[in-house]
């Protein structure tokens, strides 16, 4: 079941209304069924690994808190083999695979490993990496067991963020379904603008930059110059929107029954440095890295190559949680070393310099949107392809367009879209760009309250009527439900 569907309308109108019906002390029961079926709706067969990893981290959490000394260590590492464990089959087995039979081939060994017949459960990294942060902070010391199994459970499988996020720690998230909630007007209203703005972003916005994404990435060979330009930054800005818009979707419909999730983006396309950007984007992944691995290597506490070093390595290791390809690494790697760059500007101690290159949002944007072609692309020849192709008879292209005097002659660039379409994607872009700028650091739902009753109801009626008259209901999944 995806967000930008009926059936999700319906099932969200269902289970909150039985919310608010019910005794407090039947609600996780209701909340954990409900997540049962809302994950059980892509492959039903798949919620019994959920059901393995959860009974694993309920009791290691409990023995660790039990136990003392080394013992408490064993109990974590069960923890952590059995996520990464599962994590490893499932989404990186036909990776390892693929590349040991390359080398194989290589020394021309006869020797061939068989590939698993397996779909990769969706949401499964998210997942994963929540349960992990439940039993490190118990090992930590930060956080007591939870005694009540279906409360944990619930923990889990919270079904607003259960696919894609944000990833919570217990201590934000696990207090709250002991917490008996009220009907609250507030809480609903806000839940309901941010679950309204999360679906303008996605199908209005992000699905129509996908159509000419995807028409421009899937025949990549027949396109050079502006259209894989034009591309490019429209995936910046698809992935920004879909993403974002399920983030909205997930808090709001937590919102709406009285819970909290965190935060996961704040207008990174604001920031002036690789760094800020990533203190911006998948906010609650950012921070597992830091707390989880990078802190753990050492951080910045170390000696500065090793400091280098540690960068790096998370990087590379986000860009592998991302996805089972090397092009996902490639672009964590990138990342890693836009980072490394920034620290050795400082470090050198050139104000200069550091004012022209690292503090530009412009040219931070131009970073990150050309790390992006090797997330987006499926395989090196396809990211090569771009960067070969990409600034080749763009001022031909324009004088055509522009000598003919007619803006629909950009069809020409994405086949069966009109310049129409082209226009009003820009347009929504601009639009949402411009929004975000006067937001600052309000939320959407303060940022609206503080319009004028006439105004905000205005923003209301044409952010709906938008939804369904330029909306592309074709039950696009979000991006980040491949992880």
């Amino acid at each position: 079941m995806i967000f930008n569907s009926v059936e999700f309308v319906i099932f969200f109108g269902i289970v909150t209304a039985l919310f608010y019906l019910i005794s407090h002390k039947y609600r996780w029961m209701l909340l954990l069924i409900a997540s049962c079926y809302f994950y059980m709706f892509f492959k039903p067969i798949y919620i019994l690994i959920l059901f393995l990893t959860i009974v694993i981290d309920y009791y290691a959490a409990i023995y660790i808190d039990k136990q003392s000394g080394s013992k408490r260590k064993y109990f974590l590492a069960l923890s952590i083999l059995a996520n990464v464990g599962i994590l490893a089959i499932f989404k990186y087995y036909n990776f390892f695979v693929e590349n040991v039979n390359g080398l194989l081939s290589v020394a021309n060994s006869d020797v061939t490993f068989s590939y698993l017949n397996i779909l990769l459960p969706i949401g499964l990294s998210f997942h994963t990496f929540q349960a992990m942060s439940y039993t490190i902070e118990v090992y930590r010391g930060n956080f007591k067991p939870e005694r009540h199994f279906g409360i944990y459970s619930l923990y889990v499988m919270f079904y607003p963020q259960l696919v894609a996020g944000p990833i919570e720690r217990p201590q934000q998230i696990l207090p709250q379904f002991h917490v008996k909630r009220e009907f609250n007007y507030q809480n609903i209203s806000d839940g309901l603008k941010l679950m309204l703005w999360g679906m303008f972003k996605k199908v209005v916005i992000a699905d129509r930059l996908a159509v000419f994404v995807n028409q421009v990435y899937n025949n990549h060979t027949d396109y050079e110059g502006l259209p894989l330009c034009i591309a490019a930054v429209f995936f910046s800005f698809q992935i920004y929107f879909d993403f974002s818009g399920y983030s909205d979707i997930a808090l709001g419909s937590a919102k709406v029954m009285g819970y909290d999730l965190m935060q996961n983006f704040n207008r990174p396309y604001a920031a002036k440095s690789i760094s800020e950007f990533w203190k911006r984007w998948h906010i609650s992944l950012s921070s597992w890295f830091k707390d989880y691995v990078y802190i753990p290597l050492g951080g910045n506490r170390v000696k500065l190559n090793r400091m280098l070093i540690n960068v790096l390595i998370v990087f590379m290791i986000s860009g592998l949680w991302h996805g089972a390809s090397w092009t996902f690494i490639v672009w964590g790697a990138l990342h890693g070393l836009f980072t490394l760059a920034e620290i050795f500007i400082k470090k050198i101690n050139l104000p200069s310099i550091s004012k022209i290159i690292i503090h530009k949002k412009i040219l931070v944007f131009f970073l990150v949107t050309f790390a992006w072609i090797f997330f987006r692309a499926e395989n090196f020849d396809k990211a090569f392809h771009f960067f070969k192709y990409m600034f080749i008879g763009i001022p031909e292209q324009l004088i055509t367009v522009i000598s003919n005097q007619n803006f629909d002659r950009l069809h020409l660039i994405y086949m069966e879209q009109t310049g129409g379409q082209f226009f009003l994607a820009i347009f929504l872009i601009l639009f949402v760009g411009l929004l975000e700028h006067f937001q600052f650091h309000k939320t959407i739902p303060e940022f609206i309250g503080s319009f004028k009753p006439v105004v905000r109801w205005g923003f209301y009626f044409v952010i709906f009527y938008s939804i369904v008259l330029l909306g592309i209901f074709d039950n696009t999944e979000f991006i980040y439900f491949q992880f």
